[in-house]
C-alpha cells in the first residue's frame, strides 16, 4: 500500500512501504510500470492520466504514477537506473552518478561499509571498485529498494539494518550520507545533522571514515568538532555539488583541503604550489570554478594555470591565456564602478544582453541589469568587483566578451 503524508510546505507526499516495494519488483508490478510509462503523466494530462492508472489498477494507482515520475526525474541525476525504486526524499539526497563514481575510485581496493546506504546508488558505484562492500540502514523500505537496484544491476552486496551510530563492522572503511533536513527545512549546522556530524566523529574515531556533508559546511565548524583529515569540494555540471569529509589515513600526507572539479578531471589541494602574483588585468579574467573558491584554493589554481590575482582578497584572476577547457571573459575595457559611466561604455560597445558577475561589491546583478537599460545587439560580459583595501579601495566594472 502506498502512504501519504505532508511536507513542511503542506503538499502531499507519496510514501512506499514494504508490501508496495514487493509488489513493484515483482514480475506484475513491473508490466504494470512499463504500462504506466506509455502515459505523458505532464502538467497538462495528469488528471486524466491518474484516473486511466486508477481504474485500471485501483490501489496501485498512486505507487505506479509516483515510481515512473520518479524514474524520469533520475534520469540525468543517475543515469542507468531507469528500472530502480525510489522514495521522492531518497531521490533528492541521493548522491549523483558522477559523483558516486569519482568517490568510488579514491575507494578502489577498500572494504567499504556504507553505513546510510538508502537506496543503494553509492553501493552501485562502489561494487566493481571496492575490495568488499557491505550497506546497511535504518529504514527497512530503503533497504528494499537498494536490494531491488543492486540486484537489478547484477550487484550482490550485502544488506543488512542497523544504526550508523552503532558499528556492525571491523577493518572497513565507514562510508555516510547523514539528513540534512530537519523537520522538512535543510540544516546547516553539522551537528543537526541525522546521525549529527559530532556523533559520527565519535563513533569512528581511529578508524577510516568518509562522510558527506552540505557544500556550504562550515569548515572552522568541522575543525571545532576535532575532525584533522581533507575537507574535499565537489563541483560537477557546473555547480558544486557536495563536501566530504576524509579522514586522515584515507588523504595523502599534508592535504586538509582539495577541489575536484569531476568536468574537467582536475584536482587541487592545500599542497600543491600557491605562489600567485597580484596584477592588473591582463587580457582575460577568469572566474574559478565553485568548488577551487569554495577550498580557498583560488591561489593554488592560479599557480598551476599562470594565471594572477586582481586583488589579493578576490577570488577573480586573470591572465594572457585561458586554461584549456575554461570560460573566461576577455577585457575590452575598465571603467570606476559607476552606474552613468557603466552605461556610457555599454552604449559606445553596442551593448544589450548582459551576463553580470559579481564579487566583493554589494550590487544585485539583476537589479544591475534593469537599471542599464542596454539596447544594443551585442551579448557583452560585465564583471564588477573590488578592488584595494582600506582608503585605496575602489569598486571597479570590466565590459568584457565572454569566450563561449
Amino acid at each position: 500500500m502506498v502512504l501519504q503524508r505532508d511536507d513542511h510546505r503542506g503538499q502531499a507526499v507519496l510514501g512506499f512501504d514494504l508490501e508496495s516495494v514487493a509488489y513493484l519488483g515483482s514480475d506484475e508490478g513491473r508490466l504494470a510500470l512499463d504500462e504506466v510509462a506509455e502515459l505523458p503523466l505532464t502538467a497538462a494530462s495528469i488528471v486524466a492520466d491518474i484516473a486511466s492508472v486508477r481504474a485500471r489498477f485501483a490501489d496501485r494507482a498512486g505507487v505506479l504514477v509516483e515510481t515512473v515520475r520518479l524514474r524520469r526525474k533520475a534520469a540525468d541525476k543517475l543515469p542507468g537506473t531507469a528500472d530502480w525504486l525510489f522514495t521522492d526524499e531518497a531521490l533528492q539526497q541521493a548522491t549523483a552518478g558522477a559523483v558516486a563514481a569519482h568517490r568510488a575510485r579514491r575507494l578502489a581496493g577498500e572494504r567499504v561499509h556504507d553505513a546510510t546506504c538508502s537506496i543503494g546508488t553509492e553501493l552501485a558505484a562502489l561494487a566493481d571498485r571496492a575490495d568488499y562492500v557491505v550497506g546497511s540502514d535504518l529504514d527497512p523500505v530503503r533497504l528494499a529498494m537498494a536490494r531491488h537496484n543492486l540486484d537489478r544491476g547484477g550487484a550482490r552486496v550485502p544488506l543488512l539494518r542497523a544504526d550508523a551510530l552503532r558499528p556492525v563492522t571491523r577493518d572497513t572503511v565507514v562510508l555516510l550520507d547523514p539528513a540534512r533536513r530537519s523537520g522538512g527545512r535543510r540544516t546547516f549546522d553539522p551537528r543537526a545533522y541525522s546521525p549529527p556530524l559530532d556523533a559520527v566523529l565519535d563513533t569512528y574515531a581511529g578508524r577510516g571514515f568518509v562522510v558527506k556533508c552540505a557544500p556550504g559546511v562550515d569548515f572552522a565548524a568541522v575543525r571545532r568538532l576535532g575532525f584533522a583529515g581533507e575537507i574535499e569540494i565537489v563541483s560537477h555540471g557546473g555547480g558544486v555539488r557536495e563536501a566530504c569529509l576524509w579522514s586522515a589515513g584515507l588523504a595523502p600526507a599534508g592535504v586538509t583541503r582539495r577541489a575536484s572539479i569531476l568536468d574537467r578531471n582536475e584536482d587541487l589541494t592545500d599542497a600543491d604550489p600557491e605562489d600567485c602574483p597580484v596584477a592588473p588585468a591582463g587580457r582575460w579574467i577568469v572566474d574559478p570554478d565553485g568548488a577551487v573558491v569554495r577550498a580557498g584554493l583560488v591561489r593554488h589554481y592560479a599557480a598551476r594555470h599562470g594565471l594572477w590575482q586582481l586583488d589579493p582578497e578576490i577570488a577573480y584572476l586573470s591572465g594572457d591565456r585561458l586554461p584549456d577547457g575554461v570560460r573566461g571573459f576577455e577585457v575590452l575595457e575598465q571603467v570606476a564602478y559607476q552606474e552613468k559611466r557603466l552605461r556610457q561604455a555599454l552604449a559606445a560597445h553596442d551593448a544589450g544582453a548582459l551576463e553580470i558577475l559579481v564579487r566583493g561589491v554589494d550590487v544585485d546583478p539583476d537589479a544591475l541589469r534593469r537599471r542599464l537599460k542596454a539596447r544594443g545587439g551585442t551579448a557583452l560580459s560585465v564583471v564588477v568587483t573590488r578592488l584595494g583595501s582600506g582608503t585605496a579601495s575602489r569598486a571597479t566594472a570590466f565590459l568584457c566578451r565572454p569566450s563561449r
